[in-house]
């Protein structure tokens, strides 16, 4: 009890002392321009802050889900349940075409920026918890992207193969989708990384095919020349429009129909 308090009072000095440095930089500031500190700079770097604590207090991002995964029943006899998992890419998809996910057992587990470490550390609460038939997912872009800091392909393959087994271990068949094209990150421009999409993909697809999982291919069908996504399906050249959600859609459901067929 001790060391859980001690534990507790060490965070909330470090997050008080962040915040004085903060404004101790602002007003530092203040006095070499001699202008006063901008409402709008102090509310950035008070989001700033909020950002971090979140991410410091709840790194895999278990809060999202957590009183939703409480009240959802467990499924029916016979029910085929299927949760999609990942990061923006399935987030973003109850959104922009929220009639896919109307009046079927689908499950949109998606948390926007998350990298494939954060979504291990929280497979077993939004997937395995939920007793699906079947688990989408679509991950992996964003640690080329760096979002969570430096990481390598065998990194992501580590990854994707760990959430596999869990899965297998728990009954529950496997669909792993291809990383979506893009040429460059909005965010982190320069890191090329096109070609590593393409070799992640080529080893999602050699892995499905060793393991007996469900290889969903969304690349093939939203690439162009440059090995970007086509512009008529982006609306940034990472994420999906409504057209392009479209596209993914007839896929997912051909892949969901084939790995169904499979289940006992």
């Amino acid at each position: 009890m001790r060391n859980t308090l001690f534990i507790n009072f060490k965070n909330i000095m470090f997050s008080l002392a962040l915040l004085l440095i903060l404004q101790s930089q602002s007003a530092a500031q203040n006095v070499e321009t001699k202008s006063p500190v901008s409402q709008k700079t102090m509310q950035q770097m008070v989001e700033e802050y909020k950002k971090w604590t979140r991410v410091r207090d709840d790194w895999p991002g278990l809060n999202r889900y957590r009183e939703a995964n409480s009240k959802l029943e467990k499924p029916r006899k016979n029910e085929q349940r299927i949760v999609f998992i990942g990061n923006s890419i399935i987030d973003n998809w109850i959104n922009l075409s929220p009639e896919f996910f109307e009046g079927k057992s689908y499950v949109n587990r998606g948390i926007s920026g998350q990298t494939t470490p954060q979504i291990l550390a929280r497979f077993r609460a939004d997937v395995i918890a939920l007793e699906p038939k079947i688990v989408v997912i679509l991950a992996g872009t964003n640690d080329i992207a760096g979002n969570t800091g430096p990481s390598t392909l065998e990194m992501i393959e580590d990854n994707y193969a760990s959430m596999t087994e869990l899965a297998k271990a728990n009954g529950i068949r496997v669909i792993l989708c291809s990383v979506l094209p893009v040429y460059d990150y909005p965010w982190r421009r320069g890191l090329e990384p096109a070609e590593k999409i393409a070799s992640l993909n080529k080893w999602i697809k050699s892995y499905c095919a060793k393991h007996d999982v469900g290889y969903l291919d969304f690349y093939s069908s939203l690439v162009d020349k440059r090995k970007g996504m086509k512009y008529e399906y982006t609306f940034d050249g990472v994420h999906p429009n409504r057209e392009g959600y479209k596209v993914m859609e007839a896929l997912a459901e051909k892949a969901i129909a084939k790995s169904a067929k499979k289940l006992d």
